[in-house]
């Protein structure tokens, strides 16, 4: 499998492979740097066949559009592999992580012209569907929590306690949402402490993106699930784009959809953490 992606690799380059590297952190595909015959690296992912490091280019480039933060310029994307620009890691402080905020903040002030996306794309091996809407109550529910919900019911992981309380949260879903109504932010969509890097030069960098456009509180929250996020970056993205009151009321319900989401691809570790997000509001 690998020599026959090199192959390709080497045709797209149109140079020879003379060094890979593997590297760590992803759980779905294989991940390497390497090494042309020019002295050029290159950032390689492959190992999973299907539309998703389509998918990932078409959000990288949906998000260079904003000309606000840094993501790795694209070589080449099939449903073999993704080829990627090669950016080197520098140091995280202070000042990167409040000049992150910053940026973040200017690309939720790129707006489009509805809720969703062009076409759907996966968060983690996920299907994320992007069917687009004018209204973002409904585009939330509908494409977000009940998909979630109902593939988790598919899988067995929720029984009828869930189901139930489940079922009173979607007819709370527009009071809980009622009086932060904002314009379609573009949105990274999966933005974890894993899915962002430091350059060289300081700036911080976006990976692995699951985009749409959407309410950005939905962006922030994902930020909240498992940490690595300063107050430097909270604190320049409020400076930037103050959020609307009652924000934090609001945060268990955009962390519904992802914990729901790895409740799914990781099993029923993640049952009670669900659950309690549900039972916050009902």
């Amino acid at each position: 499998m690998v020599n026959r992606i090199f192959n390709k690799v080497e045709e797209v380059l149109n140079e020879r492979i003379v060094d890979s590297v593997k590297q760590g952190g992803g759980c779905i595909a294989d991940a390497q740097i390497i090494t042309s015959s020019s002295s050029n690296k290159y950032f390689l992912k492959h190992g999973f066949s299907n539309r998703m490091f389509q998918c990932e280019a078409n959000g990288l480039n949906e998000m260079r559009k904003s000309n606000t933060l840094k993501v790795p310029s694209v070589i080449y994307a099939d449903n073999d592999f993704l080829l990627l620009e090669n950016i080197e890691q520098g140091i995280n402080n202070n000042a990167a992580m409040y000049n992150f905020g910053c940026d973040f903040a200017r690309m939720h002030k790129y707006i489009g012209s509805a809720y969703g996306f062009y076409e759907d794309n996966f968060i983690g091996a996920t299907l994320q569907v992007n069917s687009v809407s004018q209204n973002w109550v409904d585009f939330y529910l509908n494409n977000r929590l009940i998909k979630q919900f109902k593939l988790a019911e598919k899988n067995g992981y929720v029984n009828t306690e869930f189901t139930h309380k489940f079922m009173r949260l979607e007819k709370l879903l527009p009071d809980i949402l009622e009086g932060s109504e904002e314009a379609p932010s573009l949105l990274h969509g999966d933005l974890w402490a894993g899915n962002y890097m430091i350059s060289l030069e300081g700036k911080a960098v976006l990976i692995d993106p699951a985009v749409y456009y959407g309410h950005r509180e939905a962006d922030l929250a994902m930020t909240k699930l498992f940490g690595g996020f300063s107050d430097e970056f909270y604190n320049g993205y409020k400076t930037t784009f103050p959020l609307k009151d009652g924000y934090a009321y609001r945060e268990n319900i955009y962390l519904l959809y992802h914990v729901l989401n790895h409740l799914n691809l990781f099993g029923s570790g993640y049952y009670s953490q669900a659950l309690q997000l549900v039972d916050f509001y009902v």
